[in-house]
């Protein structure tokens, strides 16, 4: 099976899919939808039959494909899946049929939750593909260069997808995001680019002896430590807008409020995980001195991320706000897992970053149906709504409870590794950590109470439950939420191997004593 470019293949089709959109008339809709959601299953389909032949046991990057690209700068057009990057692109192109599922509705023509009135249709879909093929691409490159330039593409989509398809506040949500996306860009482009000179030094220097930009050959550069933390500064702050993490945050609930609540499923779901994935990859792992010497910081930023996103959550009255203010907090607990440097806590801030978009990709979804019939994102505009809508309200009592992290649900197991994984080694960030998931319960309670409990407001007097295609769009990440509560052990199976060759490679580049002295037992050394 390795023979077969299967992810050239699954970043391409989505763009030939996008292109082939353009043949079709614009009133034909209903094809134009068929034809969109037709490529994605296929994407969808390719990607599960890869996956089912990943070998978790054998080599840590699986389906590599390298070719030149930019000869001249070391530039490679190269790729390959670890169990990480596998479980990421799983999860995006599970996400993107259901997406366009959801966002099958005759409201179109009427200022639709996802395509407002007198928008195109076509144009909507060929973004959402082109999108996909960047989320794809961008967990895929085992080039730095490469990752940098689907870092940057995935922010075409996503901007035309807010500033054309958003609300009335939609250029101000846009631009927003436009300007702190690019400004972390520039500075990744800065420190992407010094690594080439850094790979040119000879090997006694700490080089490679030639100018390169693949992974693997960085990661065993000894970089001078005070090069090494300005590197990693490049890095880390441009995925931390990305993530997003406190205080760098402020673009997530203007975008969210302005999105369509499609699109804002792949946004949160999985675009914000590329700056997770990326302090995972490539901080830790190209950088580990300069990591562990930001960790003290990284992990006050994270553990105020949970608390303060929480508390902002508690108070909003724009249910689409209140989702994205919990998703700050929610990527405070996948960086505190990511940064605790042990095995629980890399494996379980993984398991995070699926478990998130699922959830959240849930509930995002009840809350576009919701929108479709009521006209409005604002809580104060519901209540009573599970006595005339009792599917709509269970759905969004479980992607709900599942963002709470209830027992039983995929996310309590993510968060109970990463407490752990936290706690065993910096006791003090664990036990604030825990905090966030009191206030978690506050939020995610009130806000159904206020919604969908109480008494009937005039308003939802007549607002029709979930209709069949809605059901089918919501139902199977309901699914993966469940069984993932109960058996989380097969995407576990594909992480761990993953997150502890990064742990040895961190220790191996930066042999300093573990904090806590039980070195093995937290995964630092084989």
């Amino acid at each position: 099976m390795n023979d077969f470019p299967w992810l050239s293949v699954l970043i391409a089709l989505p763009l030939v899919g996008a292109v082939l959109l353009s043949v079709i008339p614009r009133e034909r809709e209903a094809l134009v939808k068929q034809f969109a959601i037709g490529v994605s299953l296929v994407v969808a389909v390719l990607a599960g039959v890869m996956a089912a032949g990943f070998d978790a046991g054998g080599d840590r990057f699986q389906y590599t494909e390298k070719y030149w690209w930019i000869k001249e700068f070391g530039v490679h057009w190269a790729v390959g899946v670890d169990g990480v990057a596998l479980v990421l692109i799983l999860l995006s192109v599970i996400l993107v049929p259901l997406v366009m599922l959801a966002s099958w509705t005759e409201a179109d023509r009427s200022g639709g939750v996802d395509v407002p009135a007198k928008r195109s249709v076509k144009t909507y879909f060929a973004l959402l593909l082109a999108l996909e093929a960047a989320m794809i691409g961008v967990f895929a490159a085992t080039d730095v260069f490469l990752f940098y330039v689907f870092f940057e593409a995935m922010l075409i989509p996503v901007y035309f997808i807010i500033g054309y398809y958003g609300g009335a506040q939609r250029s101000y949500a846009a631009v927003k995001f436009l300007l702190y996306s690019l400004f972390g860009g520039l500075l990744m482009l800065v420190a992407v680019i010094w690594l080439y000179p850094l790979s040119s030094k000879p090997v006694s220097e700490g080089g490679l002896g030639r100018g390169t930009f693949m992974f693997d050959e960085l990661a065993k550069m000894n970089i001078d430590p005070t090069t090494a933390k300005w590197l990693f500064l490049g890095f880390f702050v441009a995925f931390a807008i990305k993530a997003p993490m406190v205080p760098v945050h402020t673009w997530l609930p203007d975008a969210a409020q302005q999105s369509p609540p499609g699109a804002l499923v792949l946004i949160v779901g999985v675009l914000d995980k590329v700056g997770t994935y990326g302090m995972l990859r490539f901080c830790l792992e190209l950088f580990p001195g300069a990591s562990k010497w930001a960790t003290p910081v990284v992990l006050a930023f994270a553990v105020l991320s949970i608390i303060y996103g929480a508390i902002l959550a508690i108070g909003q009255v724009d249910l689409k706000r209140l989702i994205a203010y919990t998703s700050v907090s929610h990527f405070g607990f996948i960086v505190l897992g990511i940064f605790a440097m042990t095995s629980q806590g890399q494996s379980g801030a993984t398991l995070y970053m699926v478990n998130h978009g699922f959830s959240t990709g849930a509930l995002f979804l009840v809350i576009g149906f919701m929108i479709v019939r009521r006209r409005s994102a604002r809580i104060s505009d519901y209540g009573g709504v599970q006595k005339v809508a009792p599917i709509l309200a269970g759905t969004f009592l479980i992607a709900g409870l599942s963002g709470l992290s209830l027992p039983g649900l995929s996310t309590f197991v993510s968060e109970f590794l990463v407490i752990v994984g936290t706690f065993s080694r910096y006791k003090w960030a664990g036990a604030l950590a825990v905090t966030g998931v009191v206030l978690a319960a506050i939020y995610i309670l009130w806000m159904y109470q206020r919604t969908m409990g109480g008494p009937k407001v005039p308003a939802v007097e007549g607002m029709k439950d979930l209709n069949a295609r809605e059901k089918w769009a919501v139902a199977p990440i309901i699914a993966i939420i469940v069984a993932m509560g109960f058996f989380p052990q097969p995407v576990l199976h594909l992480i761990n191997p993953s997150v502890k060759e990064t742990l040895v490679r961190v220790d191996r580049q930066d042999p300093r004593p573990d904090i806590t002295g039980n070195v093995a037992e937290n995964g630092a050394r084989p």
